[in-house]
């Protein structure tokens, strides 16, 4: 597949055309892509949350019958790429668990595929995040690649052998669940000294807010104010860098990567990011060269490109008009 472009609107003269979808915590956004990646009629939707998790299902299910309007043909629209957050079985289609959605043993591909009449391709939305960047991105043409998506919480996609991995039970890539920190502050996970407890986004702010006495200050704010020169912004960002830092040369020492990407919204911090973790996993591999580090190339967008290329790979698996499950 070459990289992808963006298109305003589905024209008369596309090829076959895939949606993906990446479901999120705060947001669900969807496109429509064809075969070359370009995307067409891009939509973001608030997650109704707050309103449960059959809600959250039922705007997924909109978001899509949206998107197939606007395809200029329905015969042209083959698959349905869907990525979720939390625990998923792929292969069944389930989402197993995902406490900001409150999914619990969700069989969400035969929901979705009953409502909307389209074969759909469930998986996770990190490791689709990173197969876009693998694809198309900012791994493109590696095969050693550790994507980290810097989110609510911290979740990576294992790359090994150009090939994203899921692990025996469908949970690699839980980086944020690495104890980094002996007897340190205790994660909603049970264990204590998590990685995400202090380098999450999240995190950053929450500590901040308490060691500062003021609240609703995001995690790149902190950051600049760090680099500025503020001392209670820098103990806490740098406690967020011990932790990520940590965390990447264990991973490092036991899978050497070529690269690590970082992705979500704290990646937007460039280099006020990356020269300090650079630094830090440098120091942390004495004897050894350390990977590169860099941003990745789609940011926020890296989860839906990466619904709409599972689609389209799955299609291509099949060999068929359609995908039969």
């Amino acid at each position: 597949m070459t990289a992808p472009h963006s298109g305003n609107g589905a024209e008369a003269g596309l090829d076959d055309l895939v949606i993906g979808v990446d479901v999120g915590g705060t947001t669900i956004k969807a496109a429509l892509f064809d075969s070359t990646g370009r995307d067409y009629c891009p939509s973001e939707r608030p997650t109704p949350r707050q309103l449960g998790p059959d809600a959250v299902v039922a705007a997924t299910i909109s978001a899509i019958t949206e998107l197939r309007a606007q395809a200029p043909a329905a015969g042209q629209l083959r698959a349905v790429g869907l990525v979720v957050p939390g625990v998923v079985d792929a292969r069944e289609g389930i989402a197993v668990y995902a406490a900001n959605l409150g999914w619990n043993q969700l069989p969400l591909r035969q929901i979705v595929t009953d409502a909307t009449g389209l074969p759909v391709v469930l998986d996770h939305d990190v490791r689709a995040a990173g197969l876009a960047e693998l694809e198309w991105g900012a791994a493109r043409g590696l095969q050693e690649v550790l994507f980290v998506a810097l989110g609510t919480g911290i979740a990576a996609a294992v790359i090994t052998e150009g090939q994203v991995l899921a692990g025996a039970t469908g949970r690699a890539g839980e980086l944020g669940h690495m104890p980094v920190f002996p007897d340190g502050e205790w994660c909603a996970c049970g264990q204590r000294g998590c990685t995400e407890t202090y380098a999450s986004p999240a995190a950053i702010s929450r500590r901040h807010s308490a060691a500062s006495g003021t609240s609703d200050v995001p995690a790149k704010e902190v950051i600049s104010r760090a680099a500025a020169g503020d001392l209670v912004a820098a103990g806490i960002f740098h406690d967020a860098i011990t932790a990520l830092s940590r965390a990447l040369v264990n991973y490092v020492l036991i899978m050497d990567p070529e690269l690590i990407v970082l992705g979500g919204g704290m990646a937007a911090s460039g280099p006020a990011l990356l020269e300090p973790l650079r630094r830090a996993v440098a120091a942390g591999l004495a004897w050894r060269p350390a990977p590169r580090i860099s941003s990745g190339e789609f940011a926020a967008d890296a989860g839906r490109r990466g619904a709409g290329l599972l689609a389209w790979r799955a299609l291509e698996k099949s060999g068929q008009s359609t995908l039969g499950f």
